[in-house]
């Protein structure tokens, strides 16, 4: 049943800093599965689901060990495009997650993964996309603060 297996995680440790978060995970999950991960809190399951596409790596201090194969090649390799990975899998949270970068970072990472590297452009992105939430006037002289000091 291998060729049904999409993503594949083998003999997985995490770590951030010295503090092991995974411990020797190994799990297949299948093409067309729905899977649940759930569990209390701090108990890894974000962590895991960070790790499938690599964006843990945004952590200082964050290592993993083991494998997560995607369709049989190692999304960890030397080599592979973090940006091809993300456009294949994604994650939603259920509550709001910024990634540890400013506001306007945060907001032009899609447009930037996408290509857009026009000043002008990512700034008329950053300004559309707080007026559409209400929060342009809270944020307009914050843009460079990090997203994780914010409530």
């Amino acid at each position: 049943m291998m060729e049904n297996v999409k993503i594949s995680i083998k003999d997985l440790n995490f770590y951030y800093r010295d503090h092991e978060v995974i411990k020797d995970l190994t799990l297949d999950i299948r093409a067309n599965e729905i899977l649940a991960v759930f569990g209390p809190a701090n108990s890894g399951t974000t962590t895991l689901l960070r790790t499938l596409n690599r964006m843990n790596e945004l952590y200082a201090g964050a290592r993993m060990e083991g494998q997560v194969l995607l369709n049989g090649e190692n999304v960890y390799a030397a080599g592979a495009s973090v940006t091809e990975l993300r456009r294949k899998v994604g994650i939603v949270f259920e509550v709001p997650t910024p990634l540890p970068m400013s506001v306007y970072e945060n907001i032009t990472y899609g447009p930037r993964l996408n290509g857009i590297k026009n000043k002008a452009a990512l700034d008329a992105t950053v300004e559309n996309a707080l007026k559409m939430a209400v929060l342009w006037d809270e944020m307009k002289d914050r843009l460079h603060t990090p997203a994780m000091r914010l409530s």
